[in-house]
């Protein structure tokens, strides 16, 4: 039984490419879809943001303008959402798919409006292309959407299984959170949100569940309450 009644998944690209790092892993994608099946089955409305990393790193550039690398970017999770959403709907789903760009007819123009009544019949809804603004991330997209569509939880699906207080990968005795209120992720300058998105967070009171998506049924899991990374509180 879901702790939410209407959630914004965040899903890393570079976590969709599985061991490969680049591009899509199928069978990944595939758990990520049944996964997602279960939560809509058992009533929870889903909207969905993917990251660009499994094509594109723009801020990583030092040879092009940062706008148009940004725009890279924002085109790569259009790519991300088009490809997850045909996935969910080969596992039965409903989709729709909304940019805050026009995007010929592979999306619609963002409207909280349509969204909100597309998770009410039962669509999953995938928020592909960012703010539509360079400068941007899409952590912060995934902040405003969340805001946007009066959701109830933001939930992230990463390679790492929770906030640490440093980073584990070179840092074997860091400490993982069970809870860490939004103050003092911004206090120890957590890499959890960037900054902007987690001041929008905190400011609208969203908390934020971060946990691994290779652990077995996380996602199903973490929605329903059973904890297996960490809770990001407004408290």
């Amino acid at each position: 039984m879901s702790t939410y009644n209407r959630i914004l998944l965040k899903l890393s690209g570079e976590a969709l490419a599985g061991e490969k790092k680049t591009g899509f892993d199928e069978a990944t994608c595939m758990e990520v879809a049944k996964q997602i099946a279960k939560l809509v089955d058992g009533g929870t409305q889903v909207a969905i943001v993917i990251g660009g990393g499994n094509f594109w790193r723009g801020r990583s550039s030092e040879t092009i303008d940062r706008t148009k690398a940004d725009s890279i970017g924002m085109l790569a999770t259009v790519m991300n959402c088009i490809y997850m959403s045909e996935i969910c709907r080969c596992c039965g789903m409903t989709t729709e798919i909304y940019t805050p760009f026009a995007c010929g007819t592979v999306s619609e123009l963002f409207s909280k409006d349509k969204a909100v009544a597309a998770m009410k019949k039962g669509s999953v809804v995938f928020l592909a292309g960012g703010t539509g603004h360079p400068y941007f991330s899409t952590d912060t997209a995934t902040a405003l959407r969340a805001i946007q569509l009066d959701c109830d939880a933001i939930v992230m699906a990463r390679a790492v299984d929770g906030v640490y207080d440093s980073d584990p990968k070179t840092n074997p005795n860091a400490k993982k959170f069970d809870t860490i209120p939004y103050q003092e992720v911004l206090d120890r300058k957590l890499k959890v949100l960037d900054l902007t998105a987690t001041v929008m967070c905190m400011e609208n009171r969203i908390p934020t569940l971060v946990f691994s998506l290779n652990e077995v049924d996380s996602i199903v899991n973490n929605v329903s309450g059973n904890i297996t990374g960490t809770v990001v509180t407004v408290d």
